[in-house]
């Protein structure tokens, strides 16, 4: 007989990590490889690029849209799931200044899951501000309120030393939330960043852990690749309904800020951060973190490899 396997179980089966960890109530849940489900659909990953074109139109309507278009949130969370959803709310910034997840995708996304049965939903970021000021600014504590979402404050104790089998990257201490749950749903917002270029979806991962992480920057493009090899989403939604086009990553000036009305869905990281590069006038292969993901196997920044599809609200 086929053992049930879960997220959690799977990583640690594949890092070799002993013992109990933190999240022990999220163990027991049947495990659906994305690709299973893939494989009864297309042979091909997949992008959905919502756009809002109505004025006064509801974003979170735009979400479920894009979801839609994608099969419905039913294709990627099952009944009895636990979600970790992964936004950059790492700055307390406003939401009108685009430093942060756009609350109402925030709130979009956990309502979907809801629906299709999650059994919890929880919201994970290792913020840079101090984490109650960035929770209460952003709109996540709202979101979490609201929805009844479990807002997971990052404290040292979530956070445990794991194998990350990365080219630059061995052992790192990871925030055990985002790979306890069955399924890993990631939604960065599209922001300009004076290092890496752009920060987009890749590098939401650094969100994703804890130790020295100003050591991250050096060689950043290699760093965050590694990352995103180690996390594998289930679905990156890259918000950018408002981009911040200068002077990020944390902004501060509407003047920073570009009204793009934008979603974009995928199962491929590196397609929907290069799609989300052209908003900013900028080409996939100018971006080091692409052209490396590309290289070790992450995804493609050739878009007519997917099952490509546009919706408009």
């Amino acid at each position: 007989m086929n053992e049930s396997i879960t997220r959690r179980s799977a990583i640690k089966r594949l890092l070799g990590i002993s013992g109990t960890v933190a999240f022990s109530t999220l163990t027991g849940w049947p495990f659906r490889d994305l690709g299973d489900l893939r494989a009864e659909t297309t042979s091909r990953r997949f992008m959905v690029e919502g756009l809002g074109r109505t004025k006064g139109y509801s974003v979170k309507e735009l979400v479920k849209k894009v979801f839609n278009g994608a099969g419905g949130i039913a294709r990627f969370i099952s009944r009895g799931d636990v979600v970790a959803i992964k936004p950059n709310i790492s700055w307390a910034r406003s939401p009108d200044l685009a430093a942060g997840t756009n609350p109402e995708v925030l709130e979009g996304v956990i309502e979907l899951c809801y629906e299709a049965g999650a059994k919890k939903v929880r919201i994970a970021d290792h913020t840079i501000h101090d984490a109650r000021r960035c929770f209460a600014i952003t709109g996540a504590g709202s979101v979490a309120k609201k929805t009844g979402a479990e807002l997971v404050f990052p404290r040292s104790s979530l956070m445990k030393e794991m194998k990350i089998n990365g080219h630059r990257l061995d052992v790192w201490p990871v925030f055990i939330p985002l790979v306890e749950a069955d399924k890993l749903i990631n939604i960065p917002v599209a922001k300009d960043h004076g290092l890496s270029t752009l920060t987009i979806g890749i590098k939401n991962w650094i969100g994703g852990v804890g130790g020295r992480r100003y050591a991250l920057h050096q060689d950043i493009h290699q760093t965050i690749v590694d990352l995103a090899q180690f996390f594998k989403p289930t679905l990156t939604l890259i918000d950018a309904t408002r981009i911040l086009v200068s002077n990020g990553p944390s902004g501060g000036s509407a003047s920073d800020v570009m009204v793009k009305d934008t979603l974009i869905l995928s199962d491929d990281q590196v397609a929907a951060d290069a799609l989300a590069a052209g908003l900013f006038g900028i080409k996939a292969e100018d971006l080091g973190f692409i052209k490396l993901g590309e290289r070790w196997g992450l995804g493609t920044s050739d878009l007519r490899q997917l099952n490509r599809k546009k919706v408009v609200l």
